[in-house]
């Protein structure tokens, strides 16, 4: 499998682009927002403390990206791909978090309809990490057609192991949509 991690990804909404050490305050303006983390595991994501460990993670993965509104400039948000599985031809996605300002309004939709796209060019399906009491988040991933398949503890990069769902979706099934 040829799997680039980080391609830079676009449509007329946003553009998804590899992160970079210098991307650190822009996106931690967005992520400063307690409500992005309410229904999160770690709900203290928002403090200065707690993101810059998140973003070392989002860095060692050299799958991060950050996303743009292609209108403004504005960063929306990040994700990223990880555990690449070329046996099994699988890849996770996830990580992500959107501004506010952006929910609802089809950016978490064009966010995975570009990763997803791209990655099932060289994967047969896609793994999602959903937390527990992440409702939201569950919601949107079942509306992109994944299904949960199990209940998991997953420990997210330097913190403690956390109650997640696992969701997946496949290639045939994306396809049909």
């Amino acid at each position: 499998m040829n799997f680039d991690l980080q391609p830079t990804l676009e449509d007329n909404l946003i553009k998804v682009v590899p992160l970079k050490e210098t991307d650190f305050e822009n996106l931690y303006a967005v992520a400063a927002d307690p409500l992005i983390w309410e229904q999160h595991p770690n709900k203290d994501r928002f403090k200065r403390e707690v993101f810059e460990i998140f973003f070392k993670g989002a860095m060692d993965s050299k799958g991060a990206f950050i996303i743009y509104d292609q209108a403004t400039g504005e960063v929306v948000g990040s994700s990223r791909y990880y555990e690449l599985n070329e046996e099994e031809k699988s890849i996770a996605v996830g990580y992500t978090f959107i501004g506010r300002k952006f929910w609802a309004k089809g950016y978490n939709t064009a966010l995975k309809k570009l990763m997803f796209d791209y990655a099932f060019q060289f994967a047969d399906q896609i793994i999602l990490h959903i937390g527990a009491t992440n409702f939201r988040s569950q919601k949107a991933t079942e509306k992109l057609g994944a299904i949960k398949t199990a209940e998991i503890e997953v420990a997210y990069y330097g913190e403690p192991v956390k109650w997640n769902f696992l969701y997946q979706i496949n290639k045939i099934t994306w396809n049909s949509r």
